[in-house]
């Protein structure tokens, strides 16, 4: 098997949304009893049957983090560089449809936003751009990742998918981590939802993890888009993709996010709507599956689901998010990607964390051990 692609072709996305809501509960008591949860476990634990399990499903979930992962809570946040976008998405402020002012912070504006976010106290920071290859590519990568790899322990990525090469590129520039998004697996509507650009190409986008696992990416992020299809099949084929992931490249580790579609400009209604309880046995169901992979949870959610969730299995938090280039400091009224949900500052978050017994990590140890 050469890639996830390979797995993929071999499921069939209705007759795995059939399966899924066929699970009854005595499919999902076998799933909390299991000691090593396999895929058809994860079915049973997203499926409706797992719904009035939820409390054991959370007990369950919070006792597997602290044996992993201890009382803490690692906190990262977000730097927008561009929202210069050569795609179309149906979902997304940058579109390249939206008339809107494109803006690319350059080498003096990037260090004044990480003037801004190393005063809130951050070591680990997560650099997002739209996609447009002849501006945002890696060359630019190259040279933001030189700026500040002085200032931070751990630097994360959100960009467009690159070959191989190019990721090979930019290990040595101090990049840790690479989170791509599939947004949805189901391949039609995926078509759909994006149009126009390279970001149309399905099946570059679902083998970018394996080049990242080729090129010794020391941590991968995956995820969907919740709200563009059914969430709970979407959800499945991110636990088989990283299942194969874990397998074939297991010196990586491993980070999922499960986002659900907020507001923006230009606005797309979801088609699937996921309630707080869902979200929660989601996420509770991810942990339940893999004891090992970190599950983080961004501004989108609300102040009271985050307040709510700190114990329930998640291991990463952001707090004080900008979702707009220059948004901490240099040009604050530029246009978002989404709205925020969750505004409070990064300090405010530190104390809710610590209020629940837990403690919020700003430096991100692991990345010392590796380096």
């Amino acid at each position: 098997m050469n890639s996830f692609s390979d797995l993929f072709q071999t499921y069939n996305w209705d007759e795995t949304r059939q399966s899924i809501y066929a699970k009854t509960s005595d499919d999902v008591l076998r799933a909390l009893a299991a000691p090593k949860r396999t895929l058809e476990d994860f079915k049973a634990l997203v499926s409706p049957a797992a719904a009035p399990y939820l409390e054991q499903m959370a007990a369950i979930s919070q006792q597997l983090t602290l044996k992993r992962f201890g009382k803490v809570i690692q906190l990262y946040i977000p730097l927008y560089l561009s929202n210069e976008c050569n795609n179309i998405c149906t979902y997304c402020g940058f579109s390249y449809d939206n008339k809107l002012r494109r803006k690319t912070l350059s080498p003096i504006e990037i260090m004044q936003e990480v003037a801004v976010i190393k005063e809130m106290g951050y070591e680990h920071v997560l650099l997002v751009t739209g996609e447009a290859n002849q501006t945002v590519n890696v060359d630019y990568f190259k040279q933001v990742l030189s700026l500040i790899r002085p200032h931070f322990s751990h630097i994360s990525m959100e960009v467009q998918p690159l070959d191989l090469e190019e990721y090979q590129q930019l290990t040595p520039y101090g990049l840790n981590t690479v989170l791509v998004y599939q947004e949805t697996y189901h391949q039609e509507d995926y078509k759909k939802h994006h149009p126009k650009g390279k970001k149309s190409n399905f099946q570059y986008r679902l083998e970018t993890p394996d080049r990242l696992g080729q090129a010794g990416i020391h941590k991968m992020g995956l995820g969907v888009l919740i709200g563009l299809e059914d969430w709970r099949t979407d959800c499945f084929f991110t636990a088989l993709h990283l299942n194969y992931l874990e397998k074939k490249y297991w010196q990586s580790k491993y980070s999922l996010s499960f986002p659900r579609l907020r507001p923006f400009s230009g606005g797309l209604e979801p088609k699937v709507e996921m309630n707080d309880r869902e979200l929660v046995q989601l996420i509770c169901a991810y942990r339940i599956f893999n004891e090992d992979v970190e599950l983080s949870i961004s501004t989108r959610e609300s102040p009271n689901f985050r307040n709510n969730i700190v114990k329930l299995g998640i291991t990463a938090i952001s707090a004080g998010s900008k979702t707009n280039p220059g948004g901490y400091m240099v040009e604050p009224q530029s246009l978002e990607q989404f709205e925020i949900s969750d505004e409070r500052s990064p300090a405010e978050i530190a104390r809710v964390i610590k209020a629940q017994g837990y403690e919020p990590v700003w430096k991100d140890w692991d990345s010392c051990l590796t380096a």
